[in-house]
Order: structure tokens, then C-alpha cells, then sequence
């Protein structure tokens, strides 16, 4: 039989395991701010490349169920035309659809009825961990909730194509509250066992 110590220890390894599975390897939103644009809101999403990825051209990511969406008007000029009002660094052009696109391997979800923003990569190669600039979209809403955020990027040890999905915020109409990142969930579920050992842990010492 394991002594308490040592399933307080293989509790909490658990939880690594746990938090170690998310496919995040690829590219990463770290940020979302949400700012006053007029009568609506610009969203903005700072995102990373990660340790040993290379993205190519024709890589790309997607931000699913944005809604709200402000296209932009038509017309010559910055900030003008279908996506007008979407931006993204040098090198990165944009496009919206109602379904995909999507990895494979990923199972997102994805409602036809609210548009997805996919951004995709043209210009040289980028490798290495490093952050990409800021992408921004105009909604009409400022409450959000999580939805899901998919890329597929290189690797640099074999040049292999690789897909990751993560979560990441997107506006809705109305109030919202945010859902728990899959990774808090996690953490939360496996942190109940590790709770009730070490306050079996703690009564053995008051008893002792």
C-alpha cells in the first residue's frame, strides 16, 4: 500500500500528466483585449509560435464562431474592402467562412451561422519560439466566451506538418460569462483528490 505521502505526490503527477496533454504546440493566442471602437469593439489577439515550430507559407490559424463580425466597407484604401475592418501584421492575409477551415485531427466546434476569421501566412519562414503581432476584428459585441482556436505550423526537426487546437475568447451578444479554459478545468478536476489527501493528511497530524 502507498503511505499518503507518496499519493499526495502521484496526485499531483497526475496533474501534470493532465496539463501536458493540451495540444499546445503550434501557434498560441496569449491575450485578448477588447477596446472601444466607435459604436462597436475591436478585438485584438496577441499570438506566439512556440519552441521547435517553423511556420511556412500557406500555414495558417483559426478563430471560430466570431460573432458579430464587422466586415468593413467597400471601396479602395486601409480599412476598407469585405475584410476591411480585420488586421493582421505584414505578411498575413485574411478570410471569413462559416465552417473550416480546420486541421486534421482537430475537432473544433463550429457553427455554420457565425463566421470564422482564418488568418494565413505568405511571407518567409518563421522559426523558433517568438511572438507574431497582433490580429484585431471589429464586433458589434463586447461580452465573450471561450471557443476553440486551431493552426497548422511546421516542424523544424523534420519539416512534418503539425495541427494543434486550443481555446481562446470570442465576442457574443448579450451577457456572457467566461467558460473555464479546458486546462483550469482540468486542473480543478484532478485538484479535488489532491485537496481531500492533504487534508487527510492534515487530521492525521492534529491526531498525532
Amino acid at each position: 500500500m502507498l503511505n499518503s505521502w507518496k499519493l499526495a505526490i502521484l496526485a499531483l503527477g497526475l496533474a501534470a500528466v493532465a496539463l501536458g496533454g493540451r495540444a499546445d504546440a503550434g501557434l498560441i493566442p496569449t491575450n485578448v483585449s477588447v477596446v472601444a471602437d466607435g459604436s462597436n469593439f475591436r478585438w485584438t489577439y496577441a499570438v506566439v509560435v512556440t519552441t521547435d515550430v517553423k511556420v511556412n507559407p500557406g500555414d495558417y490559424f483559426t478563430i471560430y464562431d466570431f460573432g458579430g463580425l464587422v466586415p468593413g466597407g467597400p471601396g479602395p484604401g486601409p480599412g476598407t474592402g469585405p475584410l476591411g475592418n480585420v488586421v493582421a501584421p505584414s505578411g498575413w492575409n485574411v478570410s471569413s467562412a462559416g465552417i473550416g477551415p480546420t486541421p486534421p485531427g482537430t475537432n473544433p466546434a463550429d457553427d455554420p451561422t457565425i463566421p470564422n476569421l482564418t488568418f494565413t501566412y505568405h511571407g518567409d519562414a518563421i522559426n523558433g519560439q517568438q511572438g507574431l503581432g497582433n490580429f484585431s476584428a471589429i464586433s458589434q459585441f463586447s461580452d465573450r466566451v471561450t471557443s476553440d482556436f486551431t493552426s497548422i505550423t511546421h516542424r523544424q526537426v523534420d519539416g512534418r506538418s503539425e495541427a494543434n487546437i486550443t481555446s481562446t475568447d470570442v465576442p457574443v451578444p448579450g451577457e456572457s460569462h467566461n467558460t473555464p479554459e479546458p486546462t483550469t478545468l482540468a486542473m480543478f478536476g484532478i485538484g479535488l483528490p489532491v485537496l481531500g489527501v492533504l487534508r487527510y493528511l492534515r487530521s492525521r497530524v492534529k491526531k498525532s
